[in-house]
């Protein structure tokens, strides 16, 4: 007779049944035909036929007791971990902590059809499996997946594959690297062009110079006097946002840059936004070489646990991958290494650490904040970019 309680604890996946939500029951009676509780999501929603399982049977109940594990087929709202209780006597159950990916792989659909199915079938997936992440990496436009390991990736391109049809080819991620100035500079954006008709005419002079890591980007209007018309000077800072986007030293986008727009003319006649826009662009692009271009790199804040007997190993490792060790801490059989390293460096550390512990290694990363490329390693990745850009252009 207590209140109902349950947890979520698994969710299928079913191509034609839909989603399966399985749930404990822990207080209680949960009964079927009925609305039920979300108290984790504080939701209402319509419980349809219950069911008890029996390896793969499906036995329809009228309802779930107290002990008793059941399923319940199609709620639309409901995610493994969450809570079903009263609703007039909130019970919300600890949350399961999902571990964090440690593998990213890129997804690439093999044919139209798989792409139109594609994302129907990863919300399927991730609905089922909470340990895996999917997004779109709005740098590269990239489908990203990630995963605990190989064998965690494999299982679920199989379930892609044999339970939803599609089928997709895979490849490691690109790098997100991003471009940022060193030094400061002034430069005249002027673009002047003459038809038979209304000519263009914008000519701007601009102030370049860097701002702190994560500050991104700021413009400051700077014009007296009306040299420039002020209609004119958002056109200017679009151009010179878009020639951020793109890059100018290899087409990665430019960040942590402070542009102060002081000076330029006009003509009554053939100046316009269009005119102004290009002519921004192109005192940019031609100022950022006098500015000490240079890349920035994502890096990954990493523990590492290991034993005892590895533990050089794994920190030499680590030191030949441009990392650098942040402590370590000591266990009883084992030891944690905190360290942050590039992400260029670990796309495959899940392979690497195992073939170096003999599997008794673990690590948990995330991405923590951006830093200078090497110089010694700056020409090869722009050579790399710039021949990539010519290929897809």
């Amino acid at each position: 007779n207590d209140p109902a309680s349950a947890l979520v604890f698994k969710t299928v996946a079913d191509p034609y049944a839909g989603k399966l939500t399985l749930f404990r029951t822990f207080s209680g009676m949960i009964k079927g035909d009925s609305t039920i509780y979300n108290s984790t999501q504080e939701i209402s929603e319509r419980v349809g036929q219950l069911y008890m399982l029996q390896g793969k049977k499906q036995l329809p109940v009228s309802e779930v007791s107290a002990g008793d594990i059941g399923a319940v087929v199609k709620l639309k709202q409901t995610v493994t971990g969450d809570s079903f209780s009263e609703a007039d006597e909130k019970v919300v159950f600890p949350s399961i902590v999902f571990p964090l990916p440690v593998l990213s792989r890129v997804l690439v659909p093999k044919t139209h059809a798989d792409e139109e199915k594609i994302s129907q079938a990863l919300q399927r997936l991730t609905e089922e499996d909470r340990t895996l992440r999917v997004e779109r990496n709005l740098q590269t436009s990239e489908l990203l997946i990630s995963g605990l390991g190989q064998v965690h990736f494999d299982v679920a391109m199989e379930k892609l594959k044999t339970r939803f049809g599609v089928e997709v080819d895979v490849k490691a991620p690109q790098i997100p690297y991003r471009e940022t100035i060193k030094g400061t500079t002034k430069v005249q954006g002027r673009y002047k062009k003459q038809t038979g008709g209304k000519g263009q005419f914008g000519d701007t002079w601009i102030e370049i110079s860097p701002l702190k890591r994560g500050e991104g980007f700021v413009f400051e209007d700077k014009i007296v006097g009306g040299a420039i018309p002020k209609t004119y000077i958002p056109a200017v800072e679009k151009g010179i946002e878009e020639a951020m986007a793109n890059g100018v030293i290899a087409h990665f986008p430019m960040v942590d840059v402070k542009v102060k727009l002081y000076d330029g003319s006009y003509h009554n006649v053939d100046s316009s936004e269009m005119a102004f826009k290009i002519a921004g662009s192109l005192g940019f692009k031609q100022g950022i070489p006098d500015c000490k271009p240079t890349l920035i790199e994502p890096v990954m804040n990493m523990e590492i646990v290991v034993p005892n007997d590895h533990v050089g190993d794994v920190m030499g490792d680590l030191n030949a991958k441009r990392g650098k060790i942040q402590g370590i801490d000591p266990e009883e059989d084992s030891q944690t290494i905190r360290a942050y390293v590039p992400m260029a460096e670990v796309l495959n550390y899940a392979a690497d650490l195992t073939s170096i512990t003999g599997g008794r290694g673990m690590f948990v990363m995330e991405f923590d904040h951006y830093e200078d490329v090497p110089d010694n390693l700056m020409k090869k990745i722009i050579d790399s970019a710039n021949q990539d850009f010519e290929e897809k252009h």
